[in-house]
């Protein structure tokens, strides 16, 4: 049910950046985006919320319909990281066991030896979560929260950096288990790529006419030390407080709106500040802007919050409560840090309006 871990050659100063150096924590993330778009064609928005959240050091879920890259974007994102990679796939008869792994008798020694599953690696594929019953699914909550299993009454540590990209088929309802609220907010984002263009969908085909094979690989950019620098820098990005209460109030008003049964905790919250400091990296500043966190709010709040169950026939979704509330929200101007301690003000869009004198 699970691949074999697969860990990539080891590369001699892997592109890892200074831990607080975001311009080269930038040039990195630049260079993993451009390396996982030679596999996954025409995606770079969704690509650049991909890995958002693995900067954000969290875990994203991605949900679409067949055959739209999901899988591909996982693997290349692992080979582009530099992390080992497991992918187990999610099936009605698969068991806790199956990911933690397990004690196993050992007839050579007399003694019980412990088996790694599937969650001892760097970047877990959870193929088609949806596929497996809640007991099996809850066996990741541990992993994703905690970074730990517990087997047998001993916790043991996972490696890091750890991160899970799980997918689910929306269409596939008979035989499916939808993930409880609970394992939902432990994802920082769920999105989705959609279909392509016809222009890049022409571009997927030429390119496998081209290659002349089925498999794909991407260049490897980082390691697993490298990923951690790039963490590090991500976490000395600035928020300014009109910005981070603009999130705040995002969220606030997720639980008011009338259509709402649950709005989004304050963990949303989190991961929309923590992600839209990702995000700075990855389009090059050291601050947050307005934007950021607008074009995170979907994939980060969407599936936090619960519509109320009488609104179902009205086709009344987390997604509309979430634009609702970006439209009633107005948006602030940020404050840009600057070297020497002033800031200029700048608009939504991140662009300099002025700076104090």
């Amino acid at each position: 049910m699970t691949d074999t871990p697969q860990h990539p050659a080891p590369t001699t100063g892997a592109g890892a950046p200074p831990p607080s150096d975001v311009p080269a924590a930038s040039r990195a993330a630049a260079r993993v985006l451009d390396a996982v778009e030679g596999a996954v064609v025409g995606k770079r928005t969704a690509l650049e919320l991909v890995l958002a959240g693995v900067l954000a050091g969290g875990h994203v879920l991605l949900e679409d319909l067949p055959g739209l890259g999901k899988t591909l974007a996982a693997r290349s994102f692992a080979q582009a990281l530099g992390l080992p990679f497991t992918r187990a796939q999610f099936t009605p008869d698969l068991l806790p066991a199956d990911l933690t792994g397990a004690e196993v008798f050992d007839q050579r020694t007399g003694e019980f030896v412990f088996r790694p599953g599937p969650v001892f690696t760097g970047l877990l594929l959870a193929d088609e979560i949806n596929r497996t019953p809640p007991k099996t699914q809850s066996a990741l909550l541990e992993a994703m929260q905690e970074r730990q299993v517990s087997v047998e009454g001993t916790t043991r540590p996972l490696p890091r950096p750890f991160h899970v990209l799980a997918t689910a088929n929306p269409v596939e309802h008979e035989g499916t288990y939808p993930l409880p609220e609970a394992q939902l907010d432990r994802f920082l984002l769920r999105l989705s790529f959609g279909y392509p263009t016809p222009e890049e969908e022409w571009d997927v085909v030429s390119r496998r006419l081209v290659r002349r094979r089925e498999e794909q690989s991407v260049p490897q950019v980082l390691d697993g030390e490298g990923l951690l620098a790039v963490q590090a820098a991500v976490e000395t990005v600035h928020v300014a407080d009109a910005v981070g209460r603009y999130a705040v109030e995002l969220v606030g008003r997720t639980r008011e709106h009338a259509h709402a049964l649950v709005g989004a905790s304050p963990r949303g919250t989190l991961a929309l500040i923590t992600c839209a400091r990702a995000l700075a990296v990855i389009r090059g500043r050291d601050y947050v802007v307005p934007e950021d966190v607008k074009a995170l709010a979907h994939p980060a709040l969407d599936h936090r919050v619960t519509v109320k169950p009488e609104l179902w026939l009205q086709n009344a979704t987390g997604a509309g409560v979430v634009s609702a509330v970006l439209e009633q929200v107005p948006v602030p101007a940020a404050e840009q840090p600057s070297a020497a301690g002033t800031g200029g003000t700048v608009g939504p869009a991140g662009e300099r309006a002025g700076s104090d004198g």
